[in-house]
């Protein structure tokens, strides 16, 4: 089928983002692939990172806080010795250091960043500072004093070691930084370092097994052949309950109308609810004690169903 404009596309694609490419462009390049007139990424993944970054599309756009509040899975390597401005090997380096930690040393400093910690995130972030972004304040050499933010590491692993470098798995929550992790180490570590490496594993709920390369996107020829890599809506939402809903319940549910929680036999929840049609996401609800209310209505979706 040939396609001149813009249509109205729903669902998710995990792209394998590539190195040197930033999460804009990845959304620019796949809005123009699948011919989509609505879509977004789930969270930043600096140019230097790949891995995956998880793309929303249509009506999935009203589902990206449930994907950027999940917890995040990455895989990086440490370079031992150097110090650079951005921590990573975009920046100059401004430090050095002739020392390289033992295996023994390494293991010994793990714990120590597993729980609750603070994290001052690193100049060169897209964090806003009175409006704009820190990294194009400082790369302007102007002063920048970041926030000191708490994140929490549920696992810390050393992977693998090298001459003068190691790499590191780590499951964490939203809004950590790995570069500014791979940095504290090497000080706890009694030396300096940057990442040489960093690859998300893990999104919320997307993770390698679904993704896919930009470059193999393209190689597909037809519009409608790549809309078949979408994914349901549904399944970027974990740990939820889902009630079936009547046709006749989700329209009114569309209309932002209530329902009798006593029809549907449920209690009240303070979570939110999936209200499924034919096995498809229709809204997200709240129940309360008499009571089921839309917070999130998919009206596309409801119109493939009805």
């Amino acid at each position: 089928m040939k396609h001149n404009k813009a249509d109205n596309v729903d669902g998710w694609l995990i792209i394998d983002k590539p190195k040197g490419m930033g999460s804009t462009q990845v959304v620019g390049k796949t809005r123009y692939l699948l011919h989509a007139n609505k879509n977004g990424h789930t969270g930043t993944l600096d140019p230097f990172a790949t891995g995956v970054l998880p793309i929303a599309f249509g009506e999935a756009t009203k589902l990206v806080p449930f994907v950027t509040d999940g917890d995040k899975e990455y895989e990086f390597i440490v370079k031992w010795g150097e110090q650079t401005l951005t921590d990573d090997t975009e920046g100059e380096v401004i430090a050095h250091s002739d020392k390289i930690p033992t295996h023994n040393e390494i293991l010994a400093i793990l714990p120590q960043f597993i729980g609750k910690i603070t994290q001052i995130p690193p100049m060169y972030s897209a964090i806003k500072i009175n409006g704009q972004q820190a990294y194009k304040l400082a790369r302007k050499g102007q002063s920048v004093e970041m926030p000191a933010r708490q994140i929490e590491i549920y696992d810390l692993q050393l992977i693998e070691e090298y001459t003068d470098s190691a790499k590191f798995k780590v499951n964490c929550s939203k809004g950590t930084y790995v570069r500014t992790l791979g940095k504290n180490m090497a000080e706890k570590l009694g030396t300096v370092g940057h990442l040489i490496e960093l690859r998300r594993t893990k999104c919320g709920n997307f993770d390698l097994k679904s993704k896919i390369l930009l470059d193999s996107l393209e190689k597909i020829e037809y519009v409608d052949e790549r809309r078949k890599l979408l994914l349901p809506l549904e399944t970027s939402l974990r740990d939820i309950a889902e009630i079936a809903v009547s046709a006749e319940d989700a329209i009114k549910l569309s209309m932002g109308q209530s329902l009798s929680a006593k029809d549907y036999g449920v209690s009240a929840t303070e979570k939110p609810v999936a209200a499924m049609l034919h096995n498809c996401l229709i809204a997200l609800v709240r129940i309360d004690e008499y009571k089921i209310s839309p917070v999130r209505v998919f009206n596309n979706v409801l119109k493939k169903e009805i």
